[in-house]
């Protein structure tokens, strides 16, 4: 099978990985034939993957196992485990790639580690709120911003100097975050609630700006890589809102089947690969048509999805 991998490898086509988080492990598809060819074991409840941005790795998080998998993009293969990250649930890089910061949802803290390329040394622990459970930092590699779930708040961390910065008062249940790529607004996911809250970022506190109705159950961002609009699936609704952020507004739904989580986009823009956590399928769906193509199986509880081959992802 790794040979079947090094071949797509060479002619531009890198698998899509799904992570199944109650089975513990990454379903690696043929973008091709749009079928499971094997499964990556990884450890105990896996929550999120993260393609680093040198894009030599996508990273498993492990929560339960208190690990971090690393997988080749290309050719499917486990590249190396690091055990001794304590409860790592949602993970970034800054984008200068000196920091790796990851959530512990189970226990109340982020980590934040200095990166060399090759190994994470722990600069700071911080104890935050509530379940910190998304990620977001800006791009210059000086803020975090991080969703409180249980308290209902996004936290702002100052990366060089380790500190909390600001903590703002938001909607129920806030999931995933994501910034406008000019670092002005925050668009924060209600889980809790129908839409998403946007907040202007740009001066010493957040100033919250709308609420933008999409479904209920907002929850993961995907930008198209237009730098315009971004995706944010609906898991409660079972749809997927395209909001413009110059506007602020939602200008397409697209269908979200059973409980759609986070998503890919393909390279050439034309297809979104969601996670349809209720009903164990990758969801591959035309963005000209609105229309489900085809739905993959994989493991229980599908949650993280992620390709070499995708759209910018601003």
């Amino acid at each position: 099978m790794a040979c079947s991998f090094q071949a797509m490898a060479s002619k531009g086509q890198a698998p899509v990985f799904v992570l199944n988080s109650l089975d513990g492990n990454v379903s690696v598809i043929d973008p091709v034939t749009w079928k499971e060819k094997k499964r990556i074991p990884t450890g105990k409840e896996p929550h999120h993957l993260y393609l680093t941005p040198d894009e030599k790795s996508v990273i498993v998080a492990n929560a339960m196992s208190d690990s971090l998998t690393f997988i080749d993009p290309r050719t499917a293969q486990v590249q190396r485990t690091v055990t001794g990250i304590l409860d790592p649930y949602h993970l970034r890089f800054s984008p200068d790639m000196k920091w790796l910061v990851i959530a512990a949802n189970r226990l109340n803290h982020v980590d934040i580690y200095r990166w060399d390329g090759q190994t994470a040394t722990l600069a700071k622990r911080i104890s935050t709120g509530k379940t910190p459970s998304h990620l977001w930092i800006d791009s210059k590699s000086q803020v975090a911003w991080v969703s409180m779930q249980d308290s209902d708040e996004v936290v702002a961390i100052d990366l060089d100097k380790q500190t909390l910065k600001s903590r703002t008062a938001v909607g129920a249940m806030p999931a995933d975050v994501f910034g406008t790529p000019d670092d002005k607004f925050l668009l924060v996911g209600l889980t809790g609630d129908d839409g998403v809250e946007v907040y202007d970022i740009s001066g010493k506190q957040p100033q919250w700006v709308k609420k933008i109705p999409t479904g209920k159950g907002a929850h993961a961002f995907r930008a198209l890589g237009d730098q315009r609009h971004v995706l944010v699936s609906n898991r409660v609704s079972n749809t997927i809102s395209q909001i413009d952020y110059q506007r602020m507004d939602v200008v397409m739904q697209f269908p979200g089947p059973s409980g759609p989580d986070c998503m890919d986009i393909t390279a050439d823009g034309k297809t979104i690969l969601v996670a349809s956590r209720w009903a164990r399928k990758l969801s591959v769906i035309d963005i000209a048509t609105g229309k489900v193509l085809r739905q993959v199986p994989v493991g229980k509880s599908p949650h993280g999805v992620w390709t070499l081959d995708h759209a910018p992802r601003q």
